[in-house]
């Protein structure tokens, strides 16, 4: 099984590194940078590890771009800032080794020894237990003939991951591994923990009932 892990990326270079570093030289692993017009070094740190394409700002749009030169059967997105457990490849294997499985993703894990990310990792995770909606920052992956027959991310400023997520529930089974992705916790700690969790919580529940993301994304942008 070919795996393409496809990480959008914008302004990046302080990090991307390190992601990159933890993937390059795996068999039967393509990796595969989209950016979307980023300033700083990106670009030149991407180019030493992986095939790079580029495309207009926005996850959705970015990750539908690393798909069109990607080459394998199974997409990986992952975020530039998240780091997937070491035997990554081998849990993804065997998590799609079931027929009835069409995609899934990691449990969460954030980037700091401080008890309140703790809290928002567990509670995520429960979420995701529940809901069978894992959020980008998980390490989606998902077999290419199921993306590619829902159209893969519909190109909207936010939400992009719980939409494909939502779909992708009506096509068969979603399998969320007990390995974590550890993300950063730079947004939280630049933001304020509480503040941004909140944020979160009435955005998601605003698109659950039914206002549209662009709606959201000016929402968002005003009290960021």
């Amino acid at each position: 099984m070919n795996i393409s892990v496809i990480i959008p990326a914008l302004n990046e270079g302080a990090g991307i590194g390190t992601a990159l570093q933890q993937l390059e030289g795996m068999e039967g692993i393509e990796i595969i940078v989209s950016d979307g017009g980023s300033s700083d070094d990106t670009l030149e740190i991407a180019k030493k590890y992986s095939r790079v394409t580029t495309s207009e700002p926005g996850r959705g749009r970015q990750m539908n771009a690393g798909v069109s030169v990607a080459t394998g059967d199974l997409f990986l997105f992952l975020h530039a800032d998240t780091k997937l457990p070491d035997n990554w490849k081998d849990v993804v294997i065997s998590a799609m080794s079931e027929d009835q499985a069409v995609c899934g993703a990691f449990s969460l894990g954030i980037d700091s020894k401080k008890n309140f990310h703790r809290i928002i990792a567990a509670a995520a995770n429960i979420r995701t237990g529940i809901t069978n909606i894992p959020y980008g920052d998980q390490g989606i992956f998902v077999r290419r003939s199921v993306f590619e027959r829902i159209g893969g991310f519909r190109e909207i400023p936010i939400m992009e991951d719980v939409d494909l997520m939502r779909r992708l529930k009506r096509e068969g089974k979603v399998v969320i591994q007990r390995e974590k992705a550890i993300t950063s916790a730079r947004r939280w700690e630049k933001e304020g923990v509480i503040y941004s969790t909140f944020r979160n919580w009435v955005l998601i529940t605003l698109y659950y009932l039914g206002v549209q993301p662009e709606r959201l994304y000016r929402f968002y942008k005003a009290v960021r």
